[in-house]
């Protein structure tokens, strides 16, 4: 038996032994059909990827009103979004299977207070199509389960950013509640609370399941006569150039045919960058690993909320019986070269980087130090210069538009910007303040800088769950340069 306690103590040793077969990274096949999970070797799935696709899953229409490119959260809660406005004559096209790209193996947490009333609203709304709204279109379930959410504030300054947090979500009626150590002790009884000075507590809070959600989105979208169509990679998007000089989009070409579409939407995650580059658009974005670890069964963390402890940089999810321990690194790793052939698949985990959430994990709940290590995830995210996803219409390209770059955030802010990305294409403007999340914040010279977009992206992700003070601190220079915006 592998126990995460003694996975912190083989990487510090001077000589570490091979992992147990409990501490390698499996990969898992999954699919927008319910079948069976099944577990087989990476190097085996990037070859089955290799192979010839059995065609697309429907014919491909001559036309569109808009073409969504991707299959993940956004794609799909756009394109339910599209319809649900009235816009019918939409195709959702994704080259493998829904959510075979980074969708698939998220952890699905979603959290409803942030620092950003825009993005409380955004959060709100995702919470109620996932709970309230797919399942009274289509008598399905999403997979949406409420188990509340607790964050952990282990110094005074923590604590006050989490006490404006439950007075802003007061405005928008969202129950939580600050809790002393001892009441988040009788809450969560497996919780180490002698470094606490409090926690946030928000009762309605919970997780979602990937597949069971875009699923659902996508049978929605298409009771409402949008077209979905899977196993229909893009080549090509053709461009053209009006009397003005304006350049526009024509086409969407597949190796099974051409749509020709004037608007199309780049949904395509860590691919974004390269769907980008086939209508000369830049999207500055760069893939990361992301990772996390499912422990083996915990007695007695039955019903407990997910926690977020923002200093020690770590979460843990409930998952039935067990916990998905995850969090943002120091020195994440690049994902140097994205392969187009990546669907259903995962990475090795590197144990070297990732120790610093087991600590963190053990020190919060320290049971874990004898519990066993399940699996292990790690799968490619995508990430901006500015922590803030990539959204609108592209300058360079007209009825271009671009919902990428969610930073691991994909599926709890899907809801909210899935129906600002469609308002923006039918009435050409979002409902919502939505310039933090517009490319054109974004000057070119950045948007075509490959360093600074991996060098602040790479910042981003590291200082992502950090003390915001440090962040301050550590930025102050950049932010008086103007090449950083309020995150």
């Amino acid at each position: 038996m592998a126990f995460l306690g003694s996975a912190v103590r083989r990487v510090v040793s001077a000589v570490r032994p091979p992992l147990s077969p409990l501490c390698r990274t499996t990969t898992r096949s999954y699919s927008s059909e319910p079948t069976k999970e099944k577990s087989v070797p990476y190097e085996k799935t990037l070859k089955q990827a290799d192979g010839v696709s059995s065609g697309p899953t429907k014919p491909l229409p001559r036309s569109a009103d808009v073409v969504v490119i991707g299959g993940g959260s956004l794609g799909c809660q756009t394109i339910y979004h599209l319809a649900k406005m009235g816009l019918t004559n939409v195709v959702l096209l994704e080259r493998d299977r829904l959510t075979a790209g980074t969708t698939w193996h998220t952890a699905g947490l979603l959290w409803q207070l942030r620092p950003s009333d825009v993005e409380v609203e955004l959060l709100a709304h995702t919470r109620n199509v996932i709970s309230k709204d797919l399942e009274e279109e289509t008598g399905l379930h999403t997979g949406w389960i409420q188990n509340g959410g607790l964050f952990i504030a282990s110094n005074k300054q923590r604590l006050d950013e989490y006490k404006r947090l439950m007075s802003l979500g007061k405005v928008y009626g969202i129950e939580s509640h600050v809790l002393s150590p001892a009441e988040t002790k009788d809450l969560y009884p497996l919780m180490n609370v002698d470094d606490l000075y409090g926690t946030l507590y928000v009762p309605k809070d919970g997780t979602m399941d990937p597949a069971g959600t875009c699923t659902t989105l996508t049978r929605a979208a298409s009771a409402r006569g949008a077209t979905v169509i899977e196993n229909c990679p893009v080549t090509g998007i053709q461009v053209r150039t009006d009397d003005f000089g304006m350049k526009k989009v024509k086409a969407v070409e597949t190796p099974h045919g051409t749509i020709e579409t004037p608007c199309v939407v780049n949904c395509a995650g860590v691919w974004a960058a390269k769907l980008g580059e086939m209508a000369g658009v830049k999207v500055p974005l760069i893939a990361m690993h992301h990772a996390y670890v499912v422990t083996e069964r915990i007695e007695g963390i039955q019903n407990m909320p997910n926690v977020r402890d923002h200093d020690a940089s770590v979460y843990l999810r409930l998952q039935g019986d067990a916990l998905s321990v995850g969090g943002y690194e120091q020195n994440p790793i690049f994902w140097e070269e994205v392969s187009d052939k990546f669907a259903f698949s995962l990475f090795d985990l590197d144990w070297d980087v990732f120790t610093q959430h087991i600590e963190g994990a053990i020190n919060r709940v320290p049971a874990l130090e004898q519990t066993g290590i399940k699996s292990t995830v790690c799968g490619p995210e995508s990430f901006t210069a500015d922590h803030k996803p990539l959204m609108g219409e592209a300058p360079e390209v007209r009825g271009f538009f671009l919902g990428c770059g969610f930073n691991s955030a994909g599926m709890m802010l899907g809801g909210g910007c899935g129906r600002e990305l469609a308002h923006w294409i039918i009435h050409g403007r979002p409902e919502k303040d939505m310039y933090g999340y517009d490319i054109r914040r974004f000057h070119h010279s950045l948007t075509d800088n490959q360093r600074w977009i991996r060098e602040r992206s790479h910042e981003s992700y590291a200082f992502k769950l950090r003390p915001r003070r440090f962040y301050w601190q550590r930025n102050c220079s950049f932010f008086a340069s103007g090449l950083v915006t309020n995150r």
